[in-house]
């Protein structure tokens, strides 16, 4: 089961990798405001600039905690 094993390390690094930890924290913030946009029934100029430059940053950060396990993964097959 691949996805389980991606969730363990997720799991793992959220325990002991505080810049992964950050990350997802971050990641989770941006999560929740991008939520709060969506919701709005008629968002402003500003608003819709906010959830275009919140969804880039989110990919972003999302690809860093994604090298993070890459690299997690290659640390523990060379052990």
């Amino acid at each position: 089961m691949p996805g389980s094993t991606t969730d363990s390390i997720k799991e793992q690094l959220l325990a002991t990798n505080s810049q992964f930890r950050e990350l997802a924290r971050e990641h989770q913030k941006h999560e929740q405001r991008l939520s709060e946009l969506a919701a709005l029934p008629y968002p402003s100029a500003e608003e819709q600039f906010e959830e275009s430059l919140l969804k880039k940053k989110k990919l972003y950060i999302k690809d860093q905690m994604e090298a993070i396990i890459q690299q997690y993964k290659r640390s523990q097959a060379c052990h």
